[in-house]
């Protein structure tokens, strides 16, 4: 993987995969968006030459041109290898009784209607990728999007109701990854979902079972696996295949 763009990445999941990835060397540029930079972001990226920040709302959709013309010119004639859709919000527990549309219609735009948008914005820097890498077998290392997920997304796994809209987002979001699947096939452009895990960040709360540094360091060993017949899956952060 060369070059990876990373989005949210100012704080928790985000955040944890751009550390990991500058510890780890794993990248030749590594791209974070985010709205605004937090101190250990930037502090990063003074210590990192590998690591660019650029400024990215994912709910201002109007500026995804410009955001990515100023990616075009950090990756070059690289392309852009692995896109992570990780940007995400999620509202608390949500009775039907209280859900309110605008929640619902926020959950979306952030975690539905950004990834795509932004998939479709930097579609020919992963085509580039992909054509550049074309010895490389269909996988990050050719060209590869990746939409973080959540298992609250999973129809069948939903036994205790309610986050309308976060579960409406996020399944809504799985819907995309297939037909992002199957579009980009004859592209050799590989898209799964995956879900990190429930981790200990701002959004998971400190109860979560599991840390950053172990839901980032599945996650990427899981990434560097997937293969052709991966495109199209909801997976765990250790590999393990969803339902839908």
């Amino acid at each position: 993987m060369k070059t990876i763009l990373i989005t949210g990445a100012n704080r928790g999941l985000g955040l944890g995969m751009v550390k990991y990835l500058t510890r780890q060397g794993r990248a030749e540029k590594i791209i974070a968006t985010c709205r605004k930079p937090s101190e250990e972001l930037e502090k990063i990226a003074q210590e990192s030459n590998k690591l660019q920040i650029v400024h990215l709302d994912v709910t201002d959709l109007a500026s995804y041109g410009d955001v990515t013309t100023k990616i075009a010119n950090a990756v070059g004639s690289s392309g852009l290898n692995l896109l992570i859709n990780n940007a995400g919000i999620a509202t608390k527990f949500t009775k039907l009784n209280l859900v309110k549309a605008e929640q619902l219609l926020e959950n979306l735009t952030v975690n539905t209607v950004a990834p795509i948008m932004l998939t479709k914005s930097m579609l020919p820097l992963l085509k580039q990728a992909a054509e550049a890498n074309s010895s490389s077998p269909v996988g990050a290392a050719r060209a590869a999007v990746i939409n973080m997920s959540s298992v609250l997304g999973s129809i069948a796994q939903n036994d205790q109701g309610g986050f309308y809209p976060y579960r409406c987002s996020k399944a809504a979001l799985n819907a995309a990854t297939k037909s992002m699947s199957i579009d980009l096939k004859k592209e050799h452009i590989l898209v799964a979902s995956i879900h990190p895990g429930w981790v200990r960040t701002d959004m998971g709360g400190k109860g979560a079972p599991l840390d950053v540094v172990t839901s980032v360091e599945s996650i990427f060993e899981t990434i560097e696996k997937l293969g052709e017949a991966d495109s199209g899956k909801f997976l765990q952060y250790d590999g393990a295949e969803l339902p839908w």
